[in-house]
């Protein structure tokens, strides 16, 4: 496995575990619709949280969450309407969060942008 993959999966838990401390419910991860995928579908208060998760271990390439283009973002709306359509879910508010994980001798900071597209 490469090593950037550890760490997106890594990443991934840690959001998970950062998230269900706050008092969200985790419905679903690696959800895949289509050719696209969101990290982390989560319940906050009654309010689908479709959530990316970005990591760094190094700043060369500026702040994890700057690597979500409007492409990428296009392509996350269409996966959370297909998880709706799945889910056979609708009438229920949902937003776009990321959870930004930079690497720091080992440790992960974590910034959790909430309504971030």
């Amino acid at each position: 496995m490469k090593n950037t993959r550890k760490k997106g999966t890594s990443g991934e838990q840690i959001a998970e575990k950062f998230l269900t401390e706050k008092g969200y419910k985790i419905l679903d991860r690696n959800f895949y619709f289509e050719r696209g995928e969101i990290d982390i579908v989560a319940e906050d208060n009654g309010v689908i949280v479709f959530v990316e998760v970005k990591s760094r271990s190094s700043e060369e390439y500026g702040e994890p969450e700057d690597s979500i283009t409007p492409n990428k973002r296009k392509q996350l709306r269409k996966v959370a309407e297909g998880y709706f359509y799945e889910k056979n879910i609708s009438d229920v508010e949902a937003r776009f969060d990321v959870i930004s994980i930079k690497w720091k001798k080992g440790n992960p900071i974590i910034e959790h942008i909430e309504n971030a597209f």
